[in-house]
């Protein structure tokens, strides 16, 4: 096993802190953008740019096969303490010092097999449309292998444990509004009751049922109609309903199912009910090889007692939108324990800093490997 060396801790410490007391939220990383490309820059890294968004990509090494490494870069807009600011409590500072103490460790082995590594700097995880953006641009187009990381909270996974998959459960916000006509309160029958017409759609969606051996729900979780006025029956109405799914299928069944009740009660009542979506997370598609790799790389850096089964969270995160896109791509994300809490999203959210070494050592590791065992996807190259 290949320490992380003193010097690297130092830089490493370094860009966590920058990064930690520079947050910028989704889509707005303008300055951590800056920051990461002057990182790979001067670290000899191939750098592109986007044109029309914040994220960067660096690359080392030529080759195939191409194993990438994905970090997000976005932070979350929140109150903390009596201030709504940009804030780092879903541990993204942590993933990208941790990719770019990925690429420090790599750079400085003479004998690293041959082989691409690019780091992916991706923006806007946290609305979900991060990872399509880098579809979009092509960055996986040719990837053979991806590895992600991700902070796991104490509850979930203890300091100096890690696991080798997240297993996310999809997650789909759908925004709706009902567009009726309102009446007097005299007269109901010359106008539309939003707010009966919301009652009937959460019964409705209260009995959806599907296949009991996978996990869902659906929920309404927001409903706004009517005003200051008690004499107005309110024709119109905004609402929005949370759906989550372990698996993608079942996901599509929930929304399926949503959509006919609005369809039918748009019939019944004779009103218009729209529907679109807000956000929208894929489940993981995880790989058995990739997931390997890392187990593999788990047990050198911190041995077999501390390592964990797959983690399965109904927690989200577009990186599975990756294998969603490429079906062929092997990738699998790292659960890192690190005495997280009180827990992610938690505007006072910390961690044992010391985890961020462990997390260098299991990737650098399992890229290595990856390299040095791994089969190029047929076609790619």
């Amino acid at each position: 096993m290949k320490m992380v060396t003193q010097t690297i801790k130092e830089e490493v410490t370094e860009i966590f802190n920058y990064l930690h007391a520079n947050p910028e939220v989704s889509w707005k990383e303008e300055e951590t953008t800056t920051f990461l490309t002057e990182f790979l820059e001067r670290n000899n890294a191939k750098v592109r740019l986007f044109k029309d968004c914040t994220g960067v990509i660096g690359e080392i090494g030529e080759g195939s096969p191409v194993v990438a490494v994905r970090a997000d870069i976005d932070a979350l807009w929140q109150e903390v303490g009596e201030t709504f600011q940009a804030n780092h409590s879903c541990g993204h500072d942590a993933h990208m010092a941790i990719a770019a103490g990925v690429l420090l460790t790599l750079q400085k082995r003479s004998d690293l097999p041959k082989g691409t590594v690019r780091f992916i700097f991706q923006p806007a995880e946290e609305k979900g449309s991060g990872a399509l953006k880098m579809v979009e641009e092509g960055v996986i187009d040719d990837v053979d292998y991806l590895y992600g990381v991700h902070l796991r909270p104490d509850n979930e996974l203890a300091d100096g444990l890690a696991s080798p998959a997240i297993l996310h459960g999809a997650a789909r916000f759908l925004l709706g509004k009902i567009k009726g006509d309102d009446a007097h309160g005299a007269r109901p029958h010359l106008g539309n009751n939003a707010i009966e017409i919301g009652s009937s759609l959460v019964n409705m969606v209260n009995g959806i049922h599907l296949n009991p051996m996978d996990t869902y729900s659906v929920k309404m979780t927001s409903f706004h109609a009517g005003g200051e006025s008690a004499n107005i029956i309110p024709g119109s109405a905004t609402f929005s309903i949370d759906l989550r799914a372990q698996k993608n299928e079942t996901m599509a069944q929930l929304v399926s199912k949503v959509e006919a009740i609005t369809a039918s009660l748009e019939n019944y009542y004779g009103v218009s009910i729209s529907l679109e979506t807000g956000a929208n997370i894929a489940a993981a598609e995880s790989n058995e090889e990739a997931i390997g790799f890392l187990r593999q790389a788990i047990t050198q850096v911190v041995g077999e007692d501390n390592l964990c089964p797959p983690i399965v969270t109904t927690g989200g995160d577009d990186f599975h939108f990756y294998t969603i896109k490429k079906p062929t791509l092997k990738a699998a994300m790292l659960g890192l324990g690190c005495g997280l809490t009180p827990g992610l999203h938690h505007p006072q959210m910390t961690f044992n800093k010391d985890a961020l070494f462990a997390g260098i050592q299991i990737l650098a590791e399992t890229v290595e490997q990856t390299l040095k065992e791994g089969s190029p996807v047929e076609g790619n190259n």
